[in-house]
């Protein structure tokens, strides 16, 4: 398995233009919830609500992401619980609107991705899920990273 630091480093070469760093600090925390919501709006088999009314798409997709970013930096993924948290807060206040939720997140999630395509449009090179789908987990944990880095805190 690579290293964070080289996944960082090959995701950074697609992402130095400040435009489209600007566009990834504002959409990919979008496309992160956008994609929960649109997760959490899918129906559960009954075996899974009766495990808990908090299991559910969005929360075993958290999960998954979780481990995966464990194995690449246990304080990472530590860090990534409360904003995590904030995510799911967030999408159960959503959910009371009166927009349904899945809707709210197809137009967030669509007009994030089409921010990420005008930022490396900007950038003049391709996003690096093309590459490596990985890439699509490696982004949220590369924002993250960089507050680190700012911070003067390892990784």
């Amino acid at each position: 398995m690579r290293s964070a630091t080289t996944w960082f480093d090959e995701y950074g070469e697609s992402h130095r233009n400040p435009t489209n760093k600007l566009l990834h600090w504002i959409c990919v925390p979008i496309i992160v919830v956008s994609s929960i919501g649109l997760l959490m709006a899918l129906p559960v088999p009954a075996a899974m609500r009766a495990v808990s009314p908090w299991l559910n798409w969005g929360t075993l997709l958290a999960g998954a992401a979780l481990v995966y970013y464990f194995f690449l930096s246990p304080r990472l993924a530590l860090a990534m619980l409360p904003i995590l948290w904030l995510v799911f807060a967030l999408l159960y206040w959503l959910a009371q609107l009166p927009v349904p939720l899945w809707i709210t997140c197809v137009i967030a999630f669509a007009l994030a991705w089409l921010g990420q395509f005008v930022g490396h449009v900007i950038e003049g090179k391709r996003p690096s899920f093309f590459k490596d789908l990985q890439f699509l987990l490696i982004g949220p944990l590369w924002l993250l990273a960089h507050l680190f880095r700012r911070a003067g805190i390892s990784y």
